[in-house]
């Protein structure tokens, strides 16, 4: 079955507006650090910034790194992606889909949000992450954790993009099929 680039580019696009819609709408509203229930204490609005990568790990002068590659490799999967249009099924274009805007929408907030909100120069913004998720408390050598990380939509949508590519792996095709089924189409 051929896959339409067209709707996996929209979907894109609505997830990164519904990802800024909430960032800017949390900045807004929220003081930094406040805590809103939303059910009861399992469950919770707040407004933190991520000035690292996944989980809160500082990188330092490797920040423009970090945010560079957002951006790199959310254009590498585009181009991956309509590459292998026509080859996958539509579970596996949306992993990928929900990859790419998770990649944008955090991408958007490392490269611009500290310009943007004068806060750091070009490339060095902070990620907005406000949802707190409660957990029973973990302590694991050195490490405890009482709640989830904070996260947010862009989050949200790597994580379920990942865990989906986990179900649908087999069925991506590699560079070097593509390569040999794109020859046999032209001859």
């Amino acid at each position: 079955m051929k896959n339409n680039i067209t709707k996996y580019c929209i979907i894109i696009i609505v997830l990164v507006i519904i990802d800024q819609i909430t960032k800017l709408t949390i900045k807004e509203l929220f003081h930094y650090g406040e805590i809103v229930p939303v059910i009861s204490n399992i469950i919770q609005l707040t407004y933190i910034e991520n000035t690292g990568i996944a989980f809160g790990i500082e990188l330092g002068w490797a920040k423009i790194f970090a945010s560079l590659l957002s951006i790199i490799v959310g254009g590498f999967l585009v181009y991956y992606l309509y590459k292998i249009r026509n080859e996958i099924s539509f579970i596996t274009g949306l992993s990928i889909t929900l990859i790419i805007a998770g990649a944008f929408g955090n991408g958007i907030d490392r490269c611009f949000y500290g310009l943007i909100f004068g806060t750091a120069p070009l490339f060095y913004g902070g990620v907005v992450d406000f949802i707190l998720v409660d957990i029973p408390d973990i302590d694991f050598l050195f490490l405890h954790y009482t709640h989830f990380p904070v996260f947010n939509i862009a989050d949200s949508c790597v994580s379920c993009g990942v865990i989906l590519l986990l179900f649908v792996h087999n069925k991506i095709p590699f560079f070097n099929k593509l390569n040999n089924s794109n020859k046999c189409d032209k001859d």
